[in-house]
Protein backbone atom coordinates (compact mmCIF):
# COMPACT_ATOMS: atom_id res chain seq x y z
CA UNK A 1 0.00 0.00 0.00
CA UNK A 2 1.45 3.41 -0.85
CA UNK A 3 1.48 5.60 2.26
CA UNK A 4 -1.22 8.04 2.86
CA UNK A 5 -1.35 10.99 4.86
CA UNK A 6 -4.40 12.13 6.15
CA UNK A 7 -5.23 15.53 7.14
CA UNK A 8 -7.62 14.95 11.05
CA UNK A 9 -9.69 18.82 11.68
CA UNK A 10 -12.73 19.42 13.34
CA UNK A 11 -15.72 21.68 12.90
CA UNK A 12 -14.41 23.81 16.30
CA UNK A 13 -12.33 23.56 19.29
CA UNK A 14 -12.79 20.58 21.70
CA UNK A 15 -14.94 18.57 18.97
CA UNK A 16 -12.97 15.38 19.51
CA UNK A 17 -10.40 15.32 16.95
CA UNK A 18 -7.91 13.81 19.62
CA UNK A 19 -10.58 11.37 20.34
CA UNK A 20 -11.19 10.37 16.69
CA UNK A 21 -7.41 10.27 15.78
CA UNK A 22 -6.58 7.67 18.42
CA UNK A 23 -9.85 5.69 17.50
CA UNK A 24 -9.25 5.77 13.84
CA UNK A 25 -5.40 4.53 14.37
CA UNK A 26 -6.46 1.70 16.20
CA UNK A 27 -9.12 0.32 14.27
CA UNK A 28 -6.89 0.61 11.52
CA UNK A 29 -4.19 -1.01 13.08
CA UNK A 30 -5.86 -3.65 14.13
CA UNK A 31 -7.00 -4.35 10.58
CA UNK A 32 -3.45 -4.49 9.61
CA UNK A 33 -3.22 -1.22 7.87
CA UNK A 34 0.08 0.37 10.10
CA UNK A 35 -0.75 3.64 11.54
CA UNK A 36 0.72 6.33 12.95
CA UNK A 37 -0.19 9.72 14.29
CA UNK A 38 0.84 12.70 14.20
CA UNK A 39 0.38 16.35 15.78
CA UNK A 40 0.58 19.30 13.73
CA UNK A 41 1.52 21.97 15.94
CA UNK A 42 1.21 20.99 19.54
CA UNK A 43 0.09 24.37 21.98
CA UNK A 44 -0.07 24.09 25.35
CA UNK A 45 2.78 21.61 26.35
CA UNK A 46 6.57 22.00 26.85
CA UNK A 47 8.48 18.74 26.03
CA UNK A 48 5.76 15.82 24.84
CA UNK A 49 2.67 16.57 23.18
CA UNK A 50 -0.24 15.57 25.37
CA UNK A 51 -2.40 15.07 22.53
CA UNK A 52 0.00 12.18 21.10
CA UNK A 53 0.19 10.60 24.90
CA UNK A 54 -3.30 10.17 24.27
CA UNK A 55 -3.17 8.51 21.29
CA UNK A 56 -1.38 6.15 22.48
CA UNK A 57 -3.18 5.44 25.41
CA UNK A 58 -5.81 4.57 23.06
CA UNK A 59 -4.27 2.57 20.59
CA UNK A 60 -3.34 0.12 23.43
CA UNK A 61 0.57 1.07 23.28
CA UNK A 62 3.12 3.31 25.32
CA UNK A 63 5.17 5.89 23.35
CA UNK A 64 7.18 5.08 19.71
CA UNK A 65 10.84 5.43 18.98
CA UNK A 66 8.99 7.96 16.26
CA UNK A 67 7.65 9.49 19.76
CA UNK A 68 10.70 9.61 21.31
CA UNK A 69 12.78 11.19 17.91
CA UNK A 70 10.12 13.98 18.03
CA UNK A 71 9.12 12.91 14.69
CA UNK A 72 5.45 12.56 15.62
CA UNK A 73 5.63 16.22 17.87
CA UNK A 74 7.78 18.26 15.44
CA UNK A 75 6.80 21.31 17.23
CA UNK A 76 5.48 22.19 20.31
CA UNK A 77 4.56 25.53 22.48
CA UNK A 78 4.07 26.23 25.90
CA UNK A 79 0.92 28.53 25.67
CA UNK A 80 -2.43 26.98 25.73
CA UNK A 81 -3.58 29.13 22.48
CA UNK A 82 -3.56 28.98 18.73
CA UNK A 83 -0.33 28.65 16.95
CA UNK A 84 0.44 32.02 15.48
CA UNK A 85 -0.07 33.25 19.56
CA UNK A 86 1.74 30.65 20.61
CA UNK A 87 4.65 30.98 18.39
CA UNK A 88 4.74 35.13 19.27
CA UNK A 89 4.77 34.54 22.68
CA UNK A 90 7.24 32.39 22.43
CA UNK A 91 9.28 33.84 19.82
CA UNK A 92 9.79 30.73 17.58
CA UNK A 93 8.76 30.78 14.21
CA UNK A 94 7.08 27.47 13.22
CA UNK A 95 9.95 25.38 11.37
CA UNK A 96 7.07 24.03 8.48
CA UNK A 97 10.25 22.66 6.40
CA UNK A 98 10.93 19.90 9.41
CA UNK A 99 7.65 19.39 9.89
CA UNK A 100 6.42 18.62 6.54
CA UNK A 101 10.59 16.26 6.89
CA UNK A 102 9.11 14.86 9.76
CA UNK A 103 5.67 13.70 7.99
CA UNK A 104 7.27 12.48 5.10
CA UNK A 105 9.52 10.33 7.25
CA UNK A 106 6.58 8.99 8.94
CA UNK A 107 4.98 8.48 5.69
CA UNK A 108 7.59 6.15 4.53
CA UNK A 109 7.74 3.87 7.65
CA UNK A 110 4.26 3.86 8.25
CA UNK A 111 0.98 2.70 5.24
CA UNK A 112 -1.03 5.38 7.09
CA UNK A 113 -0.51 8.79 8.82
CA UNK A 114 -2.96 10.28 10.75
CA UNK A 115 -1.88 14.64 11.34
CA UNK A 116 -3.98 15.85 13.63
CA UNK A 117 -4.58 19.61 13.20
CA UNK A 118 -5.24 22.52 16.22
CA UNK A 119 -9.05 23.38 16.02
CA UNK A 120 -10.49 23.84 12.75
CA UNK A 121 -9.78 24.73 9.40
CA UNK A 122 -9.43 28.67 9.70
CA UNK A 123 -6.86 28.55 12.85
CA UNK A 124 -4.09 30.48 11.94
CA UNK A 125 -0.77 28.83 11.86
CA UNK A 126 0.82 32.26 12.03
CA UNK A 127 -0.21 35.75 10.85
CA UNK A 128 -0.25 34.92 7.36
CA UNK A 129 -1.31 31.22 7.14
CA UNK A 130 -4.31 29.65 7.87
CA UNK A 131 -4.30 25.67 8.68
CA UNK A 132 -6.71 25.18 5.17
CA UNK A 133 -3.82 26.92 3.30
CA UNK A 134 -1.29 24.49 4.69
CA UNK A 135 -3.73 21.48 4.04
CA UNK A 136 -4.20 23.18 0.29
CA UNK A 137 -0.92 23.25 -0.87
CA UNK A 138 0.08 19.61 0.81
CA UNK A 139 -2.96 18.20 -1.23
CA UNK A 140 -3.73 16.20 1.97
CA UNK A 141 -7.00 14.42 2.11
CA UNK A 142 -9.25 15.67 4.89
CA UNK A 143 -11.27 13.98 7.85
CA UNK A 144 -13.54 16.37 9.65
CA UNK A 145 -14.66 15.75 12.90
CA UNK A 146 -18.54 16.78 13.96
CA UNK A 147 -20.76 15.57 16.94
CA UNK A 148 -24.43 15.64 17.67
CA UNK A 149 -24.00 19.00 19.79
CA UNK A 150 -26.45 21.98 18.75
CA UNK A 151 -24.88 23.99 16.11
CA UNK A 152 -23.04 20.95 14.44
CA UNK A 153 -25.09 21.54 11.41
CA UNK A 154 -24.19 25.18 10.53
CA UNK A 155 -20.30 24.92 11.89
CA UNK A 156 -20.18 21.04 9.59
CA UNK A 157 -21.92 23.10 6.18
CA UNK A 158 -19.24 25.74 6.82
CA UNK A 159 -16.45 23.13 6.86
CA UNK A 160 -17.64 21.01 4.05
CA UNK A 161 -18.45 24.31 2.36
CA UNK A 162 -14.33 25.67 2.28
CA UNK A 163 -13.37 22.00 1.91
CA UNK A 164 -15.60 22.60 -1.15
CA UNK A 165 -13.90 25.71 -2.52
CA UNK A 166 -10.37 25.16 -1.83
CA UNK A 167 -10.94 22.01 -3.75
CA UNK A 168 -9.84 19.83 -0.94
CA UNK A 169 -10.70 16.36 -0.92
CA UNK A 170 -13.21 15.18 2.16
CA UNK A 171 -11.98 11.58 3.26
CA UNK A 172 -14.44 11.58 5.52
CA UNK A 173 -16.84 13.16 7.81
CA UNK A 174 -16.28 11.55 11.54
CA UNK A 175 -19.23 11.78 13.90
CA UNK A 176 -18.33 11.80 16.95
CA UNK A 177 -20.95 10.01 19.32
CA UNK A 178 -19.73 11.39 22.61
CA UNK A 179 -22.07 14.56 22.78
CA UNK A 180 -24.80 12.52 21.52
CA UNK A 181 -25.86 12.27 25.66
CA UNK A 182 -26.58 15.88 25.72
CA UNK A 183 -29.71 15.69 23.62
CA UNK A 184 -30.71 12.38 21.72
CA UNK A 185 -33.20 14.12 19.73
CA UNK A 186 -30.88 16.97 18.65
CA UNK A 187 -28.41 14.00 17.89
CA UNK A 188 -30.13 12.13 15.72
CA UNK A 189 -31.59 14.41 13.73
CA UNK A 190 -27.95 15.93 13.11
CA UNK A 191 -27.08 12.40 11.89
CA UNK A 192 -29.57 11.49 8.74
CA UNK A 193 -29.38 15.19 8.37
CA UNK A 194 -25.28 14.94 8.08
CA UNK A 195 -25.47 11.78 6.44
CA UNK A 196 -28.16 13.13 3.60
CA UNK A 197 -26.12 16.10 3.05
CA UNK A 198 -22.99 14.19 2.77
CA UNK A 199 -24.35 11.60 0.39
CA UNK A 200 -25.73 14.50 -1.58
CA UNK A 201 -22.67 17.09 -1.72
CA UNK A 202 -20.08 14.76 -1.26
CA UNK A 203 -20.90 10.76 -2.28
CA UNK A 204 -17.60 9.51 -2.53
CA UNK A 205 -16.62 10.75 1.06
CA UNK A 206 -17.00 7.90 4.10
CA UNK A 207 -19.20 8.85 7.18
CA UNK A 208 -17.25 7.26 10.28
CA UNK A 209 -19.19 6.82 13.68
CA UNK A 210 -16.66 7.28 16.43
CA UNK A 211 -18.00 5.47 19.63
CA UNK A 212 -17.88 6.33 23.04
CA UNK A 213 -15.10 3.83 24.25
CA UNK A 214 -15.65 3.19 28.28
CA UNK A 215 -11.94 2.93 29.77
Amino acid sequence: MNPQVYFVSGIDTGIGKTYATGFLAKSWNDQGIRTITQKLIQTGNTDLSEDIEQHRKMMGCGLLPEDHARLTMPEIYAYPASPHLAARLEQRLVNFAKIQQATQTLAQRYDRVLLEGAGGLMVPLTEELLTVDYITAQQFPVILVTSGRLGSINHTLLSLELLKQRKIKLYALAFNHADDAQDEVIAQDTIQYLQQYLHQHFPEAQWLDIPVVEA
